[in-house]
């Protein structure tokens, strides 16, 4: 398929997609017009292979996403930081999930010494993870098996980001319910991995982390 047929294909599927919802659902797109209040922010990587709604099963409006490149939670990230803001304080979210993916290209890179581009300035993040943790990457001896950890291990570092910014303990300042969780999601077999690091206040971070929110 040439570019030209491929773009035309896009408009083409989208009439497709809104004549299959309307035959199910008359009403749906009238619905979703009428605002959103999902239930949960998504913090994805930006691979084409992990659509965060399809994955888990939910519907448009169920699921406010923000993707970058390694699921990344930065403190200087404006983008990531006014998703997560609109998201707990507008939208009043009650779950975070951030969430890898095996097989990430973003981590791979940072395993190496490749240089890559302008994108090794945000690889650099990611590098950080790996020297906190080098100490048990270091010592699994299988490249693939070293690689997965360290996909799950950057995913719990960016749990721990997230319960580290004002914005999420502002919101468990005013008792407000908000449980931040780490996946890695399996392209290979299409499950999700539950790392089973919930986080639900600001108990277990330390001293240094914790934020006197006036």
């Amino acid at each position: 398929m040439n570019m030209e047929n491929f773009y035309k294909s896009l408009l083409d599927n989208n009439k497709v997609w809104v004549s299959k919802n309307l035959e199910k659902d008359p009403d749906f797109f009238n619905r979703l017009a009428n605002g959103q209040q999902p239930p949960l922010l998504w913090i994805g990587c930006s691979d084409s292979r992990v659509p965060a709604n399809e994955i888990i099963g939910a519907q448009p409006g169920e699921v406010f996403v923000h993707r970058n490149i390694a699921n990344m939670v930065i403190h200087t990230d404006i983008s990531m930081l006014s998703v997560l803001d609109y998201a707990v304080n507008v939208l009043n979210v009650k779950h975070i999930i951030v969430c890898g993916h095996y097989g990430c290209g973003g981590v791979q890179a940072a395993m190496g010494n490749k240089q890559i581009g302008l994108i090794d300035n945000w690889i650099r993040h990611i590098k950080d993870v790996y020297r906190h943790h080098a100490t048990e990457l270091n010592s699994i001896d299988g490249e693939k098996d070293r690689f997965n950890r360290f996909v799950e291990l950057n995913v719990v570092e960016q749990v721990f980001d997230l319960a580290k910014t004002s914005i999420v303990q502002g919101t468990w300042k005013k008792k407000k319910e908000l449980h931040i969780h780490g996946w890695v999601y399996d392209i290979a077999d299409g499950l999700i991995n539950d790392l089973e690091v919930t986080i639900r206040n600001n108990e277990s971070l330390g001293q240094v982390y914790k934020l006197d929110i006036i």
